[in-house]
C-alpha cells in the first residue's frame, strides 16, 4: 500500500510541474516544442501549452525526488520522460480532435501521463496489474480535480473590462489574499506575513514595551500641505487643491477612521485621491475595512469627486464596493477633469509592487499629447514608464515613508523597488515631479515610530518653481 501511495504522489508531482513552471516564469524560456508546426490536417502538433521548459521541469523533478521512489535516480527520471510523453500523446490526439490548447478533457489528459510511467516502474518496484489498476483509479479523478482547481485559480478571467495583465501568478495571488471560502485558512496560505509580523514583529515590540506607544503614533495623523509649480499647468487650474489620501488601512487600529474624519472635515478640495490599500492585511476578510470606508468617504469634500487606484493590500472583487461607496476607480485608466473650457487629465495605474498589473501606455491610451497629467499609483515603483509618458505629477504612496524610521526620520525598509531617493516626500525624475506619501494608516504591525501618518493637500500653481533642494 506504502508504495501504491508513493508511486500516486509521484505521478502527481512530476506532472503538476509544467504548469507551476508556467507561473513562476511566465513567458521566458517558453518554447514550444512543435514550434508552431501544424500536422498533415492543418493543426497543431501539440500546441502552444508543450514547451521545453515544461519537460526539463518535469524531468529535474522527477530527478529530485528519485528516494521516495526506492529506486535509482535514472529510473525516475525515466518515468518523469515517459509521463511526459504520455502527456504529448494526449495533447496530439486533442489536436486531432480539434480540442483547443489548454482545455481539459477527463482521462484522455490523465491516462497515458499515467499509464507509460506506471508500467516502466512496474519492472522496478514489483507493481501487480491490481496495484496498477489501484494507481490509476486513484490517480485519474485526483489529477482532473487538480487540474480544474489550478485553472480556477490561475485562469478564469477577472472583472469584465479589466484592463490588466491576466497572469497565473496574479490570479494565484488575488485568489490567495481574496478568496472568500478561505478566510479561515488564509493565515496558513499566508503564512510568511503571518509570521514576521504578528509572531516576530509585535511580539519584538510588546516585549521592549513599546507597542501601546507605537499605536498611539499611528493615531497622530497629520495633514501635510504642499505646492508644486509647473509651468505647463492649465491657467484655469492654478491654485487646484488636491486631497491625497492614501494607505488607509482603515482596519489596522481602532478609532483610526474617527481621527481621519476630525482631520479632513474642515479641509475643502477640488479633487480627492485615494492612492490604494484600504485593508490592513494582505489577505483575510474585507468587509472590515470597507465598514470604515463607508464611514469616511462623505467626510471628503471635493468639487471634482474621488478617485482611487488599486494597491497591494487590494483586490479586484474590491472594486464594485469602492465604487458603491462613492470611489471611481482608474485601473489603467484615465480621467478627464475640466475647468471653464480647459482640462487636465488624470491617470490612475493598477498595483506596481505585489501584483505587477500596472500599465501606464495602456492607461495614457486616451490622453491627448502634452496634456497636463497627474499620475496616480500606488508606488513610486511605476516612475520610469510615467516619466516615459511624459507625465506631469506623480502621486503615490505604499511606503509609509518607513513607517519604522531611525530617529532622524530615515527609513530603514522602504518595501519598494524604487529609489529611495521615491521612498517619500518630494522629488523629481527627468522632467517629471512627484510626491510620496507617508501614508495615513499602519501596515504589517499597527505601529509607528518616528514617522507620524499622513493627509497630504497639495496645491497646483501655474510658473516656474522657486529655488527649492528636490531629491533626484
Amino acid at each position: 500500500m506504502l508504495t501504491v501511495i508513493k508511486v500516486i504522489l509521484f505521478l502527481l508531482w512530476v506532472n503538476f510541474l509544467p504548469p507551476l513552471g508556467n507561473m513562476i516564469w511566465g513567458e521566458r524560456f517558453n518554447r514550444p516544442l512543435d514550434r508552431g508546426l501544424t500536422w498533415v490536417d492543418g493543426r497543431p502538433v501539440f500546441g502552444r501549452h508543450k514547451t521545453y521548459r515544461g519537460i526539463i521541469c518535469s524531468l529535474l523533478g522527477g530527478l529530485v525526488v528519485f528516494p521516495i521512489l526506492g529506486t535509482a535516480w535514472w529510473i525516475a527520471g525515466v518515468a518523469a520522460l515517459l509521463a511526459m510523453a504520455g502527456d504529448l500523446l494526449s495533447s496530439f490526439i486533442k489536436r486531432r480532435l480539434n480540442v483547443a490548447s489548454g482545455k481539459i478533457i477527463p482521462v484522455l489528459d490523465q491516462i497515458f501521463e499515467s499509464l507509460f510511467p506506471l508500467l516502466f516502474l512496474s519492472r522496478f518496484l514489483l507493481l501487480s496489474w491490481m496495484q496498477i489498476g489501484v494507481i490509476l483509479f486513484c490517480f485519474v479523478p485526483l489529477a482532473y480535480g487538480g487540474s480544474c482547481f489550478w485553472n480556477y485559480i490561475c485562469y478564469r478571467p477577472p472583472l469584465k473590462n479589466y484592463p490588466r495583465l491576466i497572469r497565473s501568478t496574479v490570479r494565484f495571488r488575488e485568489w490567495r489574499a481574496c478568496h472568500t471560502p478561505l478566510v479561515r485558512w488564509q493565515t496558513f496560505l499566508n503564512l510568511t506575513s503571518f509570521l514576521s509580523n504578528d509572531v516576530f514583529l509585535s511580539r519584538c515590540f510588546k516585549l521592549a514595551g513599546l507597542y501601546e506607544q507605537g499605536v498611539r503614533n499611528t493615531l497622530d495623523v497629520r495633514l501635510e500641505e504642499k505646492i508644486f509649480h509647473f509651468p505647463n499647468l492649465p491657467a484655469k487650474f492654478d491654485g487646484f487643491r488636491i486631497l491625497l489620501l492614501t494607505d488607509l488601512h482603515l482596519d489596522s487600529v481602532d478609532d483610526l477612521t474617527d481621527q481621519l474624519i476630525r482631520r479632513i472635515r474642515d479641509v475643502e478640495a477640488d479633487l480627492g485621491l485615494v492612492g490604494g490599500d484600504i485593508r490592513m492585511m494582505t489577505y483575510g476578510p474585507i468587509a472590515p475595512c470597507l465598514r470604515q470606508l463607508r464611514r469616511f468617504l462623505p467626510h471628503v469634500k471635493t468639487r471634482h469627486g474621488i478617485l482611487g487606484v488599486l494597491g497591494n493590500h487590494d483586490c479586484i472583487e474590491m472594486v464594485p464596493d469602492f465604487e458603491e461607496a462613492g470611489l471611481i476607480m482608474l485601473i489603467n485608466d484615465s480621467w478627464e477633469i475640466s475647468r471653464n473650457g480647459e482640462k487636465i487629465w488624470l491617470v490612475g495605474v493598477d498595483d506596481p509592487h505585489y501584483y505587477k498589473t500596472d500599465d501606464a501606455r495602456q492607461a495614457f491610451r486616451n490622453v491627448p499629447q502634452k496634456a497636463f497629467t497627474i499620475f496616480l499609483a500606488h508606488s513610486p515603483e511605476a516612475y520610469r514608464s510615467a516619466a516615459a509618458c511624459r507625465a506631469s505629477l506623480y502621486l503615490c504612496g505604499h511606503t509609509h515613508g518607513g513607517q519604522i524610521c531611525l530617529p532622524d526620520g530615515r527609513p530603514v525598509i522602504t518595501n519598494s523597488r524604487a529609489p529611495r531617493f521615491t521612498a517619500t516626500d518630494s522629488w523629481q525624475y527627468q522632467g517629471m515631479r512627484g510626491y510620496t506619501s507617508r501614508g495615513a494608516g499602519a501596515s504589517g504591525v499597527p505601529l509607528r515610530f518616528n514617522c507620524p501618518g499622513e493627509i497630504s493637500l497639495i496645491t497646483l500653481r501655474r510658473g516656474d518653481s522657486p529655488p527649492e533642494h528636490l531629491k533626484k
